[in-house]
């Protein structure tokens, strides 16, 4: 697995990483034991950046990302994230909090649960509207000084706000959803990143699942699989996004690829500052999606993949309203 370098304070990963969220929450009934022989055998590949976050359960993801890197902290860079008022007594309802407070609460919890003395990476995962921009990261940059975490980052922040955090403390990079079928960051977010110097990290560049192409009907999901209630995933919607599936299925089997390995692929070629972490509880899909790094595409192969988006537009949002309002802020 090649190598790629986020910002510009040296945090160096592998070129694609691996999402786990999927492994407890949201896509269906989770698989503690298939998730940690997943990340073990994504360390095995040289996909060492691993993505995880308290909130993901919530804390029982930061728990099985813990015990499948035990012993082996010196091949992983960890990637983690905070920013929510989390109630364990009703884990589902969830508002922001950006409080310099909470930022030091979540990142000793986060460090126990992972079993080690530092994270690679501390995202701040939403940005609170309520709390100036500076104060978060300013309490963000002590726990750098701390020895708690090597490198900062934002989670889905508006070009506004990244500089303000930027000239506050090094942000090392942006994670935000990016994709065939999510191509926003591209307007505003990359070309401000690329002015500062800020890596990016593209989170369900697989359009959750749905570039991969097995996912056809609603019906090929779990009854209890988050993606029923996106609006992408509606049945209008969903019957005409499979225009965009379809292209992409066409052009992998004229090279010999998977459509998972040309749409990562595809972001690969979108700029040596970004990487990609798909998600998967699957050590086989993760096999695959690995690959993705030996597909090289044509300059003319990678403007008929842009084209395609152009050509059909994506419908639905790419959340609920209440999760749209957390975006670009």
């Amino acid at each position: 697995m090649d190598r790629r370098t986020l910002g510009g304070q040296g945090l160096e990963v592998s070129a694609e990483g691996l999402g786990c969220m999927g492994m407890t929450w949201a896509y269906g009934a989770g698989d503690q034991a298939a998730g940690e022989e997943t990340i073990r055998r994504a360390l095995e590949l040289g996909v060492t950046l691993i993505d995880t976050a308290e909130i993901y359960g919530p804390f029982n993801n930061e728990e099985l990302v813990g015990r499948a890197i035990a012993g082996r902290r010196d091949e992983v860079e960890i990637a983690t994230k905070f920013g929510f008022a989390i109630d364990p007594a009703e884990p589902r309802r969830r508002g922001v909090d950006g409080r310099p407070e909470n930022a030091r609460r979540a990142i000793d919890g986060s460090l126990q649960r992972l079993g080690v003395d530092h994270v690679d990476l501390f995202y701040q995962h939403r940005v609170d509207p309520g709390v100036p921009i500076e104060e978060t990261v300013g309490a963000m940059g002590e726990l750098v000084a701390a020895g708690k975490v090597r490198y900062l980052g934002l989670s889905e922040a508006a070009p506004e706000t990244i500089r303000r955090a930027h000239a506050t403390h090094p942000i090392s990079a942006v994670q935000s959803e990016y994709s065939l079928w999510t191509r926003d960051p591209e307007d505003e977010v990359l070309p401000t990143l690329r002015e500062l110097g800020i890596g990016f990290v593209a989170y369900s560049p697989l359009g959750r699942g749905f570039l991969t192409g097995a996912i056809r009907s609603l019906d090929d999901l779990a009854e209890d699989d988050w993606r029923r209630q996106n609006p992408r995933f509606q049945e209008e919607a969903l019957a005409a996004n499979l225009k965009l599936a379809d292209r992409v299925a066409e052009l992998a089997k004229g090279i010999g690829a998977t459509p998972a390995q040309v749409a990562l692929a595809w972001l690969l070629a979108k700029g040596e500052d970004i990487v990609p972490i798909p998600g998967t509880k699957s050590p086989r899909r993760l096999e695959e999606n690995a690959a993705a790094g030996e597909v090289d595409l044509s300059a003319e192969q990678v403007a008929d993949l842009d084209q395609a988006v152009a050509a059909e537009a994506v419908r639905g949002s790419r959340y609920d309203e209440a999760g749209m309002g957390m975006l670009n802020r």
